[in-house]
């Protein structure tokens, strides 16, 4: 029999290699980025076409190679970082492997250019799916230029996975935040398509945070500092009234490296415990330095995933850290970039600081701003707080004397038979608004309670989706046109939803490269603050989409619904009420919410009967 165990040709063990490494474009956007910090850069351009697919490249002003480097640059596992095994256990750059450079040429066009600083000429290194095409001398400023074109031209099937251009540029986009993010120090300039989308300057981290994502950050930051002998956190975390339903905004550093740590999620989140919703993320930039010998980087190609020789210890020292930051700093309107801010003590009085899940909240805001913004009507926030808390203990006392004999299910019929009871009641025409939550009625079975926020997301869930479905709805104009700073990544999904944003009602025009001017809104809904509603709706369509595989029209009229719908404790009057009854049960599904929760509850004659038997 003969032999059938051979060495793979170097060109298939390449391809193979690179598919741990180079996963979609941000992959090569990353490794190159990467490689050009640890060059010394000082200044980094990075250009991207056609979402990568068809050009990344990468100019640096680093140290840049000789000849033989720039050959070498390109065999597996050549580095200049390891040297021995002890080596693992001190690693503070970006890459060691020596995978990268390989890896990329063996699926994609790479062009290199590279000098020394002290050399006048240069070399040229053209590499096509890991053959050699060209080496040779040529004019070429100090530091490295790579440009990796059409990735994936040897591998179709590969080429076929990648997804949309704006989703791969958000993935790039995304990549470039956290680097950017991790050196604020160096300056950073980013062209998609020809348009320039960033030029960070060199600066402080709070300076870089403002740059990269947009100036309403500017007054949500919050200093953190803690050094102990086996870890220095530094950083910033966010305003908890700031926090929001998506994730993404959440940002981890090791000894300068970006990572991905669940559990080390969870202890910033436990430290916002009764400050934010359950439902919420705070925004956070977080730095550990530390001893490399305590942890391991190398554990995944990508090196986003680490381990820690004692992950319980620094759990409690984050937790402590950002607990004592939200109880320590007081944090002013802005941040003064000409100053040192990272872990400056604020002197001025401390605030208190509310919350959104504050039941109160609301309430309080809207005494404050009709009585006087300079200063709260402290008798009427007592009174209602006093009445909140006889209302919560009044039914507390209600549900214990239940507990023992009432029975703990509810039947709910369909909608239809609901109707048609409600339509043969005719003496149960008149509704009750119950706590600015519930809207009770009569039926002829027994009686209807009907949570008014979920009835009305389910009314405006269908009413979006037959637009969306139709004619464009009305837009009625804003008396002053509103401009919208967002983030890159939120500037690309409104460019991707144009058309859909535009069929709902909304108007708006591209201002900028990341900025849009709203113009007109829903004409239902030009009572409602403009600029919250597309901001709300933005945060809530990532938010579904993060949460729920959704096809985007349904994912946008879900957004849309839950951001308009009525709030609890919104006041109806008879005929605000009736008008929502009416409207749920005209619907397809008046049962449920988009999300499945009940918009209703039916308590037979029977069951309330129950409750009074002695």
């Amino acid at each position: 029999m003969d032999d059938v165990i051979r060495l793979l040709p170097e060109g298939i063990a390449n391809q193979i290699a690179a598919g741990e490494v180079v996963q979609r474009p941000a992959s090569v956007v990353k490794e190159l980025l990467e490689n050009a910090v640890d060059a010394g850069a000082k200044s980094i351009e990075l250009i991207v076409r056609e979402s990568g697919k068809s050009l990344v490249q990468v100019v640096d002003d680093g140290v840049g190679m000789s000849t033989t480097d720039a050959r070498m640059s390109f065999e597996r596992h050549a580095t200049s970082k390891i040297t021995q095994s002890e080596d693992l256990f001190r690693i503070r750059t970006m890459g060691f492997r020596g995978e990268a450079l390989a890896s990329i040429a063996a699926v994609a066009q790479v062009e290199m250019r590279t000098r020394l600083h002290d050399q006048e000429v240069g070399t040229e290194i053209v590499v096509q799916g890991s053959e050699i095409k060209k080496h040779e001398p040529i004019a070429t400023a100090p530091g490295t230029s790579i440009g990796v074109k059409n990735l994936f031209f040897n591998v179709p099937a590969r080429r076929n996975f990648l997804k949309s251009n704006p989703v791969e540029y958000r993935h790039i986009s995304d990549e470039f935040h956290r680097v950017a993010l991790a050196y604020p120090d160096i300056a950073f300039t980013f062209f998609n398509n020809d348009a320039e989308a960033y030029r960070l300057e060199r600066g402080k981290l709070s300076k870089r945070i403002v740059q990269l994502f947009n100036r309403n950050y500017q007054q949500q930051l919050i200093p953190v500092e803690e050094t102990t002998p086996d870890v220095k956190v530094q950083g910033y975390i966010g305003k908890p009234e700031y926090a929001k339903k998506t994730r993404g905004e959440q940002f981890f550093f090791v000894n300068g490296r970006y990572i991905k740590n669940n559990y080390l999620n969870h202890a910033v989140s436990t430290a916002y415990d009764k400050l934010i919703p359950d439902d919420f993320h705070p925004f956070y930039v977080l730095f550990l330095e530390m001893d490399p010998a305590r942890v391991d980087i190398n554990v995944h190609p990508t090196k986003t995933e680490v381990k820690f020789q004692d992950e319980r210890l620094l759990y409690g020292i984050i937790l402590s850290s950002v607990r004592q930051a939200l109880s320590k700093f007081n944090v002013s309107p802005s941040l003064d970039f000409d100053s040192d801010v990272n872990f400056e003590y604020f002197t001025s009085r401390r605030e208190t600081m509310e919350t959104p899940s504050d039941r109160n909240y609301e309430r309080f805001r809207a005494i404050d701003q009709q009585e006087d913004r300079g200063a709260l009507n402290w008798e009427k926030l007592y009174d209602i707080a006093k009445r909140e808390d006889e209302d919560v203990r009044q039914q507390a006392q209600m549900e214990m004397g239940m507990e023992a004999d009432a029975p703990t299910t509810m039947r709910v019929p369909s909608g239809m038979a609901l109707d048609r009871e409600a339509n043969s009641a005719t003496e149960a025409s008149k509704s009750l608004q119950l706590h600015g939550r519930y809207v009770v009625r009569q039926v002829k079975s027994g009686m209807v309670i009907i949570d008014q926020s979920a009835a009305h997301e389910r009314i405006l869930f269908e009413k979006y989706l037959r637009t969306l479905d139709g004619a464009r709805a009305t837009s009625q104009s804003c008396l002053f046109p509103q401009q919208l700073s967002l983030s890159d990544g939120d500037f690309t999904l409104v460019q991707e939803l144009r058309q859909e944003i535009r069929q709902l009602g909304f108007d708006f025009e591209t201002f900028g490269s990341r900025s849009i001017v709203l113009t007109g809104v829903p004409a239902d809904l030009s009572n409602h603050n403009e600029r919250e509603i597309v901001e709300g709706l933005i945060e809530q369509f990532k938010d579904n989409r993060d949460k729920l595989r959704l096809e985007q029209r349904e994912n946008l009229a879900r957004a849309l619904a839950t951001r308009t719908s009525i709030s609890r404790g919104k006041v109806l009057d008879n005929k605000e009420a009736d008008e929502l009854i009416d409207q749920l049960f005209a619907c397809e599904q008046p049962n449920y919410t988009p999300n499945g929760h009940p918009t209703f509850v039916v308590l037979g004659l029977d069951q309330i009967a129950s409750y009074f038997k002695k």
